[in-house]
């Protein structure tokens, strides 16, 4: 008897204390259904319709026409190639440079301070405003130009030139996120003990030594994390293109990103089923990528 009792209070004392802790996960349950688990129901539901905008809303399901088509549409791979170049080019060079500016802040220079807000100034600045000064600095009469033209090297037509357009949007996003991950470097420089350096140098190491065998393996989880926001973050490049081309992708599609190819299915062609497809085919892509890179890089080991 005593025993059943004892079972009943602890049976209510465990359903008090699981509805107090579903009680206390309500908020985020809810901004994490409303926010992300119902867009991408949505999302999937649109992508398996035609959807008419114009004369009140109407869906037609048409399967999976929308993904067939995918494959035969030739902007789609495009934009796809020139995602994935640009993916493969800014996202190493960014992160080899954040370490390199980070490695150099650390070590203890004169007015480091200073250097760090400078370095850092372009991340706070806005992604619009910086690629219109970088519009007057690409044009064929502007200053890189002249400081190319100065030095003896060829000029180009920064933003009508195919073969170079796309590559400006890569100098001037390498240039203004760099420093975004040289703040993250040099948080997990700062963490490393010291002692483990002292060490090294009493053993005789130098410093090339020292950042090989001791800073690189041990900042390796940061430059998983580091790596996986990079690749996410140029994935979804889409303002710097829009502005550059006019929302065009031009010249002759050489800035046409995914994302910026979604934009135009849903606001220039008004078809929003094609566009949902076509943003299951980004996260496809960055997902497959992301984890191809933890099996690889050794993320598993964060």
């Amino acid at each position: 008897m005593f025993e059943m009792r004892r079972r009943r209070r602890y049976s209510k004392w465990n359903l008090t204390e699981n509805l107090a802790g579903y009680l206390f996960m309500t908020p985020t349950i809810l901004v994490v259904g409303t926010f992300v688990v119902l867009p991408i129901l949505y999302a999937i539901f649109l992508s398996l319709h035609k959807v008419r905008l114009l004369g009140g809303i109407e869906y037609k399901f048409i399967g999976f026409r929308n993904f067939t088509r995918l494959i035969e549409d030739e902007q789609v791979g495009i934009a796809l190639r020139n995602t994935l170049e640009y993916v493969a080019i800014v996202v190493p060079t960014q992160t080899v440079l954040a370490l390199i500016l980070a490695v150099t802040l650390n070590a203890g220079i004169r007015g480091k301070n200073w250097w760090r807000i400078l370095y850092f100034l372009p991340t706070v600045t806005s992604s619009a405003v910086l690629t219109l000064i970088f519009m007057w600095i690409y044009n064929t009469d502007g200053l890189l130009n002249h400081v190319l033209a100065f030095v003896g090297l060829p000029t180009y037509n920064w933003l009508g030139d195919p073969a170079v357009a796309l590559k400006g949007i890569m100098i001037m996003n390498i240039w203004s996120t760099a420093p975004f991950f040289m703040v993250i470097y040099l948080a997990a420089l700062q963490d490393i003990p010291q002692k483990l350096y002292e060490a090294a140098e009493l053993d005789g190491a130098n410093w090339w030594q020292q950042f090989v065998y001791i800073t690189i393996p041990l900042l390796q989880p940061v430059t998983f994390f580091v790596v996986a926001i990079g690749i996410i973050g140029t994935f979804q490049l889409f303002d710097q293109s829009y502005i550059f081309s006019g929302g065009t992708g031009g010249p002759n599609n050489a800035t046409l990103t995914l994302v910026l190819l979604i934009y135009q299915a849903v606001f220039r062609n008004l078809q929003m089923g094609y566009a949902a497809a076509i943003a299951f085919l980004l996260a496809v892509v960055i997902i497959a990528i992301t984890l191809i890179q933890r099996r690889f890089f050794g993320g598993e080991r964060m």
